[in-house]
């Protein structure tokens, strides 16, 4: 029996009259059937946020010829759009310092199958994984830092881009990277960089949030996953998930508590931003979860 073969298109455009129909109608002269269909108007930017699953009859159908026959369609709708096969896994990068309770988890998701994407490669500023990555039959790519100096961070985001090129990424997950990255490389990762910070932003930004969290009595802690811009701490918001504490608990119980917090946002950040889900909205998103 022959299957479907199944896609993904997601777009946003200025809202207007026959979008839907418009679109639909595409599909329909294309032999496609609509599986799922999401759709959002953000009447603050009176913008119209939509994303669809399809399967094709004809089994010979593919993400490129429906990509060159929608370009009329998305340029008279003024459009930014994507369509992709849904059997295309996204190609990740994982990067990472000296904490590793994330990038230990994505790895048993990626590993049993439970998260979508194909894990290429992992680059650290320590080598504290290279038994982790050799242990999963990942490269693993060893760029220290050995000083603060611009010539030497320069030099050191150089070989990150070598990396990335190379393997023709199309994410990056910062899984508790400890370096601020610079604002040409993430001008170079706009829209395919995650970060994942310990903490509910917008409050508590920067160094020691939990301990920031502490001091200042709060009851629930968090953790924020979103796209990574030159602007620290300020990226469009993907994902965030909560937990409770008291009083009585010291800094390094939340710290121990938010791990947790911390590997569940993230994963289902990279999982949204995989499937296809995240539509970026100026500073927000839009997820079609």
């Amino acid at each position: 029996m022959t299957t479907k073969p199944r896609f993904i298109l997601k777009l946003s455009c200025p809202d207007q009259a026959g979008i839907v129909h418009a679109v639909s109608a595409y599909l329909l002269e294309r032999g496609g059937n609509i599986i799922t269909s999401a759709q959002h108007g953000d009447p603050d930017h009176q913008r119209f946020f939509m994303r669809i699953e399809f399967e094709c009859a004809d089994a010979s159908q593919d993400a490129a010829s429906l990509k060159q026959g929608f370009e009329s369609l998305a340029a008279r709708l003024q459009m930014d759009w994507t369509l992709v096969a849904k059997e295309a896994k996204a190609r990740v990068v994982i990067m990472v310092s000296k904490l590793g309770h994330c990038l230990n988890d994505l790895l048993f998701r990626w590993q049993t199958g439970h998260l979508p994407v194909e894990i290429v490669a992992i680059i650290s500023n320590h080598r504290d994984f290279y038994q982790l990555a050799a242990s999963h039959n990942i490269p693993f790519h060893h760029l220290p830092l050995l000083n603060s100096t611009a010539e030497q961070k320069a030099a050191q985001e150089a070989k990150v881009r070598e990396v990335l090129t190379e393997q023709q990424v199309d994410l990056v997950v910062l899984a508790r990277y400890m370096q601020v990255l610079s604002q040409e490389l993430c001008q170079f990762l706009a829209g395919r960089a995650i970060n994942i910070h310990h903490s509910f932003l917008p409050s508590f930004k920067g160094a020691k949030p939990y301990h920031q969290a502490h001091e200042r009595g709060v009851k629930l802690i968090g953790a924020t996953a979103h796209y990574v811009t030159s602007d620290l701490d300020e990226g469009p918001i993907i994902e965030q998930e909560v937990a409770r504490i008291d009083h009585s608990m010291a800094p390094e119980q939340l710290v121990s508590i938010g791990r947790d917090t911390e590997c569940v946002t993230l994963a289902r950040a990279i999982q949204w931003h995989a499937e296809h889900r995240v539509l970026m909205n100026g500073k927000r998103t839009v997820v079609f979860r």
